[in-house]
């Protein structure tokens, strides 16, 4: 699987689905914690608690095991973060953005556009 990743790592296409795949399953651990914490009780929060575990350390090994300058993709990585969690708030919590969280996101996304693609 690494060197998998590597290979598609090396295309800008490429490092984008791993970004995408990443920050999906940042935001789908985290929302299991939070699942696990205001919207269970009993056995099914130890059961959320454990599936956020898993999914954020597969997170943390699917992120890690490509050999890449994340810091270089740091901007579109938050960028990524930012809308996937605003789609998994949709979707799992129905929760609609609000103008300050549109705002402030678009400040995020533009600011991971200039990170990525200024090229100093």
């Amino acid at each position: 699987m690494k060197s998998v990743l590597n290979q598609l790592v090396s295309s800008s296409l490429g490092a984008f689905v791993v970004l995408v795949i990443a920050a999906t399953l940042e935001v789908l651990g985290d929302s299991y914690f939070q699942s696990g914490l205001y919207r269970s009780t009993g056995p099914t929060r130890l059961l959320w608690f454990l599936v956020g575990v898993a999914v954020l350390g597969f997170y943390g090994l699917f992120v890690n095991l490509p050999q890449w300058d994340f810091g270089r993709l740091l901007g579109a990585y938050v960028a990524l973060f930012f809308v996937v969690a605003q789609i998994v708030a949709r979707i799992r919590f129905q929760q609609s953005p609000t103008p300050p969280i549109l705002v402030g996101g678009g400040l995020i996304v533009a600011g991971g556009l200039v990170i990525t693609f200024w090229k100093a």
